[in-house]
């Protein structure tokens, strides 16, 4: 494994690369607030791809957006392209988790033909929104985003381990996996630790889409797909919401294992197994749809 910086238009991108050069491509996307290192235990389970996990901006060792601007979901789309095209992938399997996975769905609708297989992890597009509630969640965002301290001093921590107990406290998932990600996550300051994620990752969306608008987003993607989902299932991602969304895949398949959000990093082989197999299709040509 070593790190890599891709040159992007709106700035360096970080990652991880692993495996075989000469394998197929891989390029995988993490959740909201952790980063590369989270596809680490991953990794040897797929060591016969070029495998790439990024640092998506504002994330472990990327770049921020510049002062001023947001993160606006739609730009998570042009940050995956721009990495592709950095490492002169004209096409690639693309593998995300959480937020990761959604925005590696609208990706893989966008812009069909960079995706040859489409694998997620506890996602199947965006987070949609209710138009009844539209108006508070604008309000919501704009006080939000206007009480940011841009230049605010970072609070210390003083060692990685109350930097992980932090995680845990708003995340479930073990010790070693938390770790895992908090270590990339931490810069060095007088005294001890800072973060080193962008502050504005946390602040609230302005805008989100309806579902009827992701669910077209999801018929329009050609890749086939595998989504594997935790059980119990988190409430954004339900089993009604879920199998609402398969039934909209052109070639979709669904697993569900039980276990919890960080399925990839708690319970690497099984996990590794099932995308190893669903992306050496790539050579057999595509699997019959099926839900598991």
């Amino acid at each position: 494994m070593r790190e890599i910086t891709l040159e992007t238009p709106r700035g360096p991108i970080a990652g991880l690369r692993y495996g075989d050069s000469d394998g197929p491509r891989l390029l995988a996307l993490h959740g909201w607030l952790d980063n590369a290192a989270s596809f680490i235990p991953l990794m040897p389970q797929l060591s016969g791809f070029d495998f790439i996990a990024l640092d998506l901006p504002g994330h472990g060792a990327s770049a921020h957006r510049l002062p001023g601007y947001d993160y606006v979901f739609v730009d998570w789309i042009h940050d995956v392209l721009d990495a592709l095209d950095a490492l002169g992938w004209a096409s690639a399997n693309l593998l995300g988790h959480s937020m990761g996975g959604a925005i590696a769905c609208v990706v893989a609708a966008g812009a069909p033909e960079r995706v040859k297989r489409l694998a997620v992890i506890e996602a199947l597009g965006p987070l949609s929104g209710v138009a009844a509630e539209a108006g508070s969640r604008l309000r919501q965002a704009v006080t939000a985003r206007r009480a940011l301290d841009p230049v605010r001093t970072p609070r210390v921590i003083k060692d990685l381990e109350t930097a992980v107990d932090a995680r845990l406290a708003v995340s479930a998932m073990s010790r070693d996996a938390a770790r895992l990600i908090v270590e990339r996550n931490l810069r060095r300051v007088e005294g001890g630790f800072a973060w080193r994620s962008d502050p504005r990752l946390t602040l609230p969306t302005h805008v989100r889409s309806h579902e009827d608008f992701v669910l077209s987003w999801i018929a329009a993607i050609q890749a086939p797909t595998l989504v594997i989902a935790a059980e119990p299932a988190p409430a954004y991602f339900s089993p009604d919401i879920r199998d609402g969304r398969m039934e909209r895949l052109q070639d979709g398949r669904l697993e569900v294992i039980a276990g919890g959000h960080h399925l990839h990093m708690e319970q690497p082989e099984q996990l590794g197994e099932l995308l190893r197999s669903f992306l050496e299709g790539l050579q057999k040509g595509p699997p019959a749809r099926q839900k598991c």
